[in-house]
């Protein structure tokens, strides 16, 4: 089952990072301190780790939704 797109993972763990540094401070060696310490790269398996939260989060929501006698699934059953 193919729930995560692997090729968007590293456009997400960059754009969070953007998201980051734009929070904390702007001064020049903080902007630098965090390029330096940025996430340049992500491994094949973090996207295999993903598809299994991901599958047994949606379990445990099944679980949920049927113990609240619904057949639909909702978010807060997340």
């Amino acid at each position: 089952m193919a729930l995560i797109v692997k090729s968007n993972i590293k456009k997400v763990v960059k754009e969070l990072q953007r998201t980051k540094s734009s929070q904390s401070s702007a001064s020049e060696s903080g902007i630098e301190r965090d390029k330096e310490n940025a996430v340049s790269s992500v491994a094949e398996e973090v996207g295999m780790a993903m598809e299994r939260k991901t599958e047994e989060m949606l379990r445990e929501a099944i679980k949920r939704a049927k113990a609240n006698g619904r057949r639909t699934l909702q978010a807060r059953d997340l």
